[in-house]
């Protein structure tokens, strides 16, 4: 299999999940608030599956709440996306090298690829060569019998584990972050969510 993997940086602005399969689907990174609206639309559509216990907060709240812009997207987002593009979505985590694999229950024919350091998501293509430019990017890949993607797996794989060996995630356990609108530090995503309840500041730095 010629080529290789390389990872497709997608802008840090709270939509990357968005932004990142739009890339995968469609070599678009501005996808962000049609899917955003996709996701709305699906949720409210079936309030009997996604209710409040599955959700978190009740159907409306989610509906408002995934089409502010300022929001991020997991696996519930990537679910749906799955589901609305009839392809499988695999989601590498850097820190734990583990593959999530959205789709897979529907056995669909094609899959595409992502990467996740624990904040960020981005996408992963296969190219002729690392400085070759997008327009090269192969991002669909047909999935086999013995469903898998081929050889593609195993070089996504060793891009992960270099990855993780290089320490390239953030471990939202135990991470630093500075609030940036009172400059007060907070340990871990569960700190960050709760001075985010109490005080409305949303706009939080990573410092070590």
């Amino acid at each position: 299999m010629d080529g290789v993997v390389v990872r497709r940086v997608i802008p840090s602005d709270n939509s990357c999940l968005f932004n990142a399969v739009g890339y995968v689907m469609n070599h678009d990174r501005h996808r962000a608030p049609e899917l955003r609206q996709v996701i709305a639309a699906a949720v409210a559509s079936d309030p009997v599956k996604y209710n409040e216990a599955f959700l978190g907060k009740s159907n409306a709240d989610y509906c408002a709440w995934i089409l502010n812009p300022e929001k991020w997207g997991g696996a519930i987002e990537l679910s749906i996306l799955s589901e609305y593009f009839g392809r499988e979505i695999a989601a590498y985590d850097i820190q734990t090298t583990r593959c999530d694999l959205y789709g897979q229950s529907k056995r669909y024919g094609e899959r595409v690829m992502l990467l996740y350091d624990g904040l960020h998501y981005d996408a992963l293509a296969m190219s002729p060569s690392a400085n070759a430019p997008e327009d090269f990017d192969q991002t669909i890949f047909t999935v086999y019998s013995d469903r898998t993607v081929g050889p593609v797996e195993g070089l996504v794989l060793s891009l992960v584990t270099d990855a993780h060996r290089k320490r390239k995630f953030t471990d939202t356990a135990n991470f630093t972050l500075r609030c940036g609108v009172c400059q007060i530090g907070v340990i871990g995503q569960k700190e960050a969510v709760e001075h985010a309840q109490a005080t409305g500041h949303v706009n939080f730095q990573e410092y070590r």
